[in-house]
C-alpha cells in the first residue's frame, strides 16, 4: 500500500482526469488515429475500407514501404492527385515513425481539402516492431 503521508510525486501532483473526461479524451483520440495492428488486420482479413498512404518521398518509399500502400508525399496532396478517390474515401496516412512529422503535414493538407483520414501511429517503425512484412528493394 502506498505511503499517503509523504509529499506528492510528479505523477500524482496533477490530479488524474475524472472518468467522464478520460472517456471523452480517449474516445476522441480514436477518431484521429489507428494503430498498426488494426490496419494490418483490416488489410489481411478485411474489410479494408480505407486507402493506406505513405506520405514520405518516392525514393524512401521505393526502398521500403508497407505492402498495399500508395505513395503520395504530403507535398503533393492536392485535389488533383486525390481526384480518383471519392470524397468520402477514408485515408490512413503514415510516415517513418514517431520521430517524423510528415503525417502531421499530410493531415493538415487533407483536413484543408475536406478529406477524412486517420494517422497510423508508429509509421513504418511501428509496423516493423509488430513483425509485419515490409516491401524492400
Amino acid at each position: 500500500m502506498p505511503n499517503l503521508n509523504r509529499r506528492s510525486s510528479a505523477v500524482s501532483e496533477t490530479p488524474a482526469a475524472d472518468p467522464e473526461e478520460a472517456l471523452a479524451h480517449f474516445s476522441a483520440m480514436l477518431r484521429f488515429e489507428a494503430d498498426c495492428w488494426d490496419v494490418h488486420d483490416a488489410m489481411t482479413n478485411g474489410p479494408q475500407d480505407f486507402v493506406l498512404i505513405d506520405v514520405r518521398g518516392p525514393s524512401v518509399f521505393e526502398k521500403e514501404h508497407i505492402p498495399g500502400a500508395v505513395n503520395l508525399p504530403y507535398g503533393r496532396m492536392v485535389e488533383r492527385n486525390l481526384a480518383e478517390y471519392p470524397d468520402d474515401t477514408l485515408f490512413v496516412i503514415y510516415c517513418a515513425g514517431p520521430h517524423c512529422n510528415a503525417t502531421e503535414k499530410a493531415a493538415v493538407r487533407l483536413a484543408k481539402l475536406g478529406r477524412p483520414f486517420k494517422k497510423m501511429i508508429g509509421g513504418v517503425e511501428g509496423w516493423r516492431d509488430e513483425g509485419f512484412d515490409i516491401v524492400t528493394t
